[in-house]
């Protein structure tokens, strides 16, 4: 994350409005100004747009059919730190309160200029300052035991049973620090690579399976058939081995 005045670049943005005029229009202003944009109609969507991607910070409109923004605020405040701006078409002071006691970093009446969201969403982001990705994964100084292997997050370290090292490339640790975890998770390429690599990652990169290809040939007794991180066909990967944190 950026500090200073200089605006934070590539920030992946969740717009959830039930209004798609708005939606596409946020969605391309944002584009056009540096960011990724999700959208979604309603939570339903947002939740599962959350579940499947590392979300930079949610603009999330509270009016809205089925499960209103001000659950769909609780909910991701409860379960995810992640910065949220309210949108709403009411100016009232209680329906501002409200949004802020359920978690919300800002708030937004409409109409608005997009302009004053684009700062708002800059100004909220250098606020809310992130771990390195995949770094964050794992709570620092836990030992991770999976399979036959130990693995130190914190020194960056992996040992089979006989205690001998296997050495770990950057980008390796952070995939392996993301799977473990997060372990009997399906996870996409698009997440892996937003939670590894975070808004360096590429449209259309596919390094992640030449990562997961290099890690089997580390971690498995025969990569050709992985029992530590297999492939679920249309999915992506899932970390299947138990986990144990010391």
């Amino acid at each position: 994350m950026n500090s200073g005045t200089a605006p934070p670049q590539n920030l992946h943005i969740l717009v959830v409005d039930d209004h798609r005029e708005i939606r596409d229009l946020l969605g391309k202003y944002l584009n056009k100004n540096g960011m990724r944009t999700s959208l979604a109609a309603n939570a339903a969507e947002a939740r599962k747009l959350l579940g499947g991607h590392a979300v930079d910070l949610v603009v999330l409109d509270i009016m809205m059919p089925g499960e209103d923004g001000l659950s769909l605020c609780r909910h991701i405040r409860e379960s995810m730190d992640l910065p949220i701006i309210l949108l709403s078409a009411m100016g009232e002071d209680t329906d501002r309160i409200v949004g802020l006691e359920v978690g919300a970093d800002d708030y937004l009446v409409k109409p608005f200029n997009p302009r004053e969201l684009l700062a708002r969403i800059k100004a909220v982001a250098r606020r809310s300052p992130k771990q390195p990705p995949g770094e964050a994964a794992v709570a620092a100084g836990n030992t991770i035991t999976f399979d036959r292997w130990r693995f130190d997050p914190e020194r960056r370290e992996l040992f089979d049973e006989t205690g001998v090292a296997q050495p770990l490339s950057t980008g390796e640790f952070r995939l392996l620090a993301v799977l473990t975890a997060n372990p009997g998770v399906v996870m996409n390429r698009d997440r892996l690579l937003d939670l590894t690599r975070g808004r360096s990652a590429a449209p259309f990169d596919r390094s992640i399976d030449n990562q997961i290809s290099r890690l089997r040939k580390k971690l498995e007794r025969d990569p050709g058939a992985p029992e530590i991180i297999k492939t679920v066909w249309g999915g992506g990967y899932v970390f299947a081995s138990k986990v144990t944190q010391a």
